[in-house]
């Protein structure tokens, strides 16, 4: 299993010890240097958060200097499982270790994913032993999620956000995981962007920003 060990980060504004943590994972060919800009934007309403954004543990050739969670060779919905499959171990170990290091549970966590970034929040928190907070994705999709509908999981709070015009990730993607995470009875917000490409605009920006402030205040998030 490869191992996160580096990455983006930005302490809490709070000045004191971070009370909840929110996990930024990047799309294919990108970096945590790229994904931490989100959090300042949303560092007012979560002032006690930690905000970690890990390089994926993998040099993607493809891309020059970017990372990938896996190397996408196959974009058949097996292929597409089985690659979050082989990442999601790195992740969980990564998050395990934060967690532990700060005294901190799954109920004081977030996942916030962009494209690729977003089928392994969605893989992970779905699978995760106990409830993450929330997950945000963005011009993402869901892989995998056929093992899921005879098994219990945890079935955190979602938010997806996508671009009519996104060349990349088609819009029909949101439309297949929303349903599929119904049906899985996971409660699943979605708000399209009407023009925008394979990015994230200001309403996404902020509606990410609102959901994971009302979801954390929803859990709880208690100190362990």
């Amino acid at each position: 299993m490869s191992r996160i060990v580096n990455g983006a980060s930005l302490k809490p504004r709070s000045g004191e010890a971070p009370r909840k943590i929110v996990l930024l994972l990047h799309g294919f060919g990108s970096s945590g240097t790229d994904m931490i800009s989100l959090a300042p934007q949303w560092q007012d309403a979560l002032p006690d958060a930690l905000f970690l954004a890990p390089h994926a543990p993998q040099r993607c050739g493809m891309m020059g200097a970017g990372y990938q969670w896996w190397g996408l060779s196959g974009f058949s919905p097996s292929a597409l499982a089985a690659g979050a499959a082989s990442a999601a171990p790195a992740i969980d170990a990564f998050i395990d270790r934060k967690l532990a290091q700060y005294g901190l549970s799954d109920a004081n966590l977030a996942l916030v994913g962009f494209s690729q970034g977003t089928m392994m929040a969605l893989h992970v928190a779905l699978r995760r032993p106990r409830r993450v907070a929330a997950v945000v994705g963005y011009s993402g999709m869901l892989t995998g999620a056929a093992e899921l509908a005879h098994r219990d999981f945890p079935k955190p709070p979602v938010l997806l956000v996508h671009g009519t015009a996104d060349p990349v990730v088609p819009i029909a993607a949101l439309h297949m995981a929303e349903s599929e995470l119904k049906r899985l009875g996971v409660a699943v917000t979605t708000h399209i962007s009407y023009g925008v490409a394979h990015s994230v605009d200001p309403v996404g920006l902020r509606m990410g920003r609102d959901f994971l402030a009302d979801a954390f205040m929803r859990s709880g998030s208690p100190r362990t």
